[in-house]
Parts: C-alpha cells; sequence; structure tokens
C-alpha cells in the first residue's frame, strides 16, 4: 500500500513542472455585438470593448483572420451582411480571438 501511495506520489510530482510550462498564445473575448466596430477591408483594424465600461481595444487583422457565422467561415464580406441584419445588437455576442505575440486577431465568430 505505502508503495503505490509512493509512486502515485511520485507521478504526480513529475508531472508539476510540465503543467507549469503552459502559455497563453491566445486571448478569447465575448462581446457584445454592438461594442464590436468592424474593419471594411481585409487589412483594417478591428474594434471592441472588453466590457461595457471599457474602452475600445484596436488590433489589426489580416487575410488569415477567420469570420464564422453560425459555425461556418465565410467572407469578411458575408459577415458585416449578416450581423447587419441584426435586430438587436447589444443582446449577440461576438467571440474574438487575439493572438497575443502578433498583436492581431486571428478569428471572431457569432452565432445568430
Amino acid at each position: 500500500m505505502k508503495s503505490r501511495l509512493f509512486i502515485a506520489a511520485l507521478t504526480l510530482a513529475l508531472a508539476l513542472p510540465v503543467a507549469a510550462d503552459f502559455t497563453t498564445v491566445q486571448q478569447a473575448y465575448e462581446v457584445a455585438l454592438s461594442d464590436v466596430r468592424l474593419p471594411r477591408s481585409e487589412s483594417g483594424t478591428i474594434a471592441y470593448k472588453t466590457c461595457a465600461t471599457c474602452s475600445y481595444e484596436t488590433r489589426q487583422i489580416d487575410a488569415n483572420t477567420r469570420w464564422l457565422v453560425d459555425g461556418k467561415s465565410v467572407p469578411l464580406k458575408k459577415f458585416r451582411e449578416a450581423v447587419q441584419r441584426v435586430t438587436e445588437p447589444n443582446k449577440e455576442a461576438v467571440t474574438v480571438l487575439h493572438h497575443l505575440e502578433t498583436n492581431r486577431v486571428t478569428q471572431v465568430s457569432v452565432y445568430l
């Protein structure tokens, strides 16, 4: 019984340094659609508020930024058309993925 306990403790002790090596690569924000300012082109910027009382944060996007509507990838133009049809944008949530190293938005998704 003591040997099993010792082996379990040893296994956990060896696993702790591995768990400590995690680094955050992307930050996800869920914001109200009314708090998002979409870019006009694929090489522009997107602005969003991370909370109702926060200031807008502006981030670069590029041609690799993914635009998702109901889980399906669409071009930016189709994304803009979809969200413009929303009648109550303050009740719809948008998820924005911000890559921390490149300081770019990599994905924007909405479920309507």
